[in-house]
């Protein structure tokens, strides 16, 4: 059956994050290092399909066994989801006729950036869109759909994924404005309701800041993402039946990448779950 592996749990910098001198990422060791947010899935013929292309591509390869790759899918054109395409070239992959998923206007701006134009030009990806309107396989049990969000479009628009195998399905939500308008897009009611319309079983949610106070003088309105405060009040206590949710793309100022934090406790005392790199779900 299919498997999916939780390769980062980082928004797009990482953590530390560059020029950062501030305790969250000061003196970390190897262990506390998390990659921006990825998804290796391997199908039931050992084939991988990674989601998002980051710069820590080598290491999250490695700590994904270093599959055979066969996919690439892009949810949207922001820097650390799409910093690592450069890596598939012949500098250093020299990958050869793998598919690269993505919405119409994010293989737009592929093809009018000169190096990634070239590399399609090389071989070295094989661009097919993706739509809304239809699920599409990576193999016989793992089917993908794209689900359109709001979310700041200065390049590209933004599609979260649902992976479907035989037994499960898991949403990849890993970045969107605001609940009101992604609920509201769809028709949805509340965040379960919408889980629900979809037959969902696991939520790797947007989880960037855990609320308003991590985002130094700037608004809201410059940094768009729900604060996971927001998203537990939306939620409250996980309940018989409920899809198991789990917070992901957490920025490096989250009290969330500790366990030990009091905002931890407070997700898990509620039923809900933090990502953790190389967290692994069946499908």
């Amino acid at each position: 059956m299919p498997v999916v592996t939780l390769l980062g749990t980082a928004q797009d910098g990482g953590r530390p994050q560059p020029g950062c001198v501030k305790p969250c990422c000061s003196d970390l060791g190897p262990e506390d290092v998390r990659h921006p947010v990825s998804l290796g899935v391997m199908d039931e013929h050992g084939r991988g399909h990674l989601f998002e292309a980051t710069r820590a591509l080598g290491e999250q390869l490695s700590l994904w066994d270093n599959p055979s790759l066969h996919s690439v899918v892009l949810t949207h054109a922001h820097f650390g989801h799409v910093d690592g395409l450069g890596l598939f070239g012949r500098e250093t992959l020299n990958a050869r006729d793998l598919a690269l998923y993505a919405s119409p206007s994010m293989l737009s701006l592929i093809a009018n950036t000169p190096q990634w134009a070239l590399m399609v030009d090389q071989g070295v990806f094989e661009p097919s869109d993706v739509s809304p309107a239809q699920a599409w396989p990576l193999s016989e049990q793992l089917t993908v759909e794209a689900v359109a969000v709001p979310h700041r479009a200065e390049l590209s628009d933004m599609h979260a994924f649902i992976l479907r195998g035989p037994k499960r399905s898991l949403l990849f939500l890993p970045d969107h404005d605001r609940w009101d308008e992604t609920l509201a897009y769809h028709g949805a009611a509340s965040i379960r309701d919408w889980l629900a319309s979809m037959d969902i079983d696991v939520a790797l949610v947007d989880g960037t800041f855990w609320s308003s106070d991590e985002l130094s003088g700037r608004s809201q309105a410059e940094v768009p993402h729900p604060p996971v405060v927001e998203s537990l009040e939306r939620l409250g206590q996980r309940k018989e039946g409920d899809p198991e949710v789990v917070f992901i793309h957490l920025n490096h100022t989250n009290p969330l990448h500790r366990p030990t934090s009091a905002e931890s406790e407070r997700v898990t005392s509620l039923g809900w779950s933090v990502g953790e790199q190389g967290m692994t779900f069946t499908l």
